[in-house]
């Protein structure tokens, strides 16, 4: 069988699905930055962990991270035709970035949202997401761990075993 033609099955019939992982501004800085909130746990810590939990399901993952709302932006719209899904967190734009928001729902790749803290126990202005009612799922307040819930519950919505 020929790449177009795997292309072509089904996802739930497909193995080694591919998955973008983007982070945004200052989650370069995990394990430095305010620990007391996003723990101890560097970058590379994490994409270990995901990478290793995306194996397990038969996953390829890539990471992107960026500081900057226009290369996440960009990072999005080359994900199409490239990537079954995404799991972004997209950190502070979460709460102001219509640009970001509006990626996501022009590329149309499935897209889970995912923040290391509860951002609803967090300030005020934390509450709002624009990138939710995008997304087809959002996790918060569960640590890096957040971002291996993503990966299950993406892969299940991919395979077509979401409920």
């Amino acid at each position: 069988m020929d790449s177009r033609e795997l292309e072509r099955l089904p996802n739930s019939q497909r193995d080694n699905l591919q998955i973008l992982v983007i982070n945004g501004p200052n989650l370069n800085r995990l394990g430095l930055r305010e620990p007391e909130i996003y723990g101890r746990f560097t970058m590379k810590d994490l994409e270990n962990l995901i990478r290793e939990e995306g194996e397990a399901l038969g996953l390829k993952v890539d990471f992107f991270q960026s500081n900057g709302e226009g290369a996440i932006i960009e990072s999005i719209q080359n994900a199409k035709n490239k990537y079954d899904g995404i799991i972004i967190n997209p950190g502070a734009y979460t709460h102001y970035s219509i640009a970001i928001r509006d990626a996501i729902a022009g590329e149309n790749i499935p897209t889970v949202e995912v923040h290391i803290s509860n951002i609803y126990k967090r300030e005020e202005f934390r509450h709002h997401s624009l990138i939710a009612p995008v997304a087809i799922g959002q996790i918060a307040g569960f640590g890096i761990y957040g971002y291996t819930l993503a990966l299950y519950g993406l892969n299940n919505y991919l395979r077509g075993k979401y409920v």
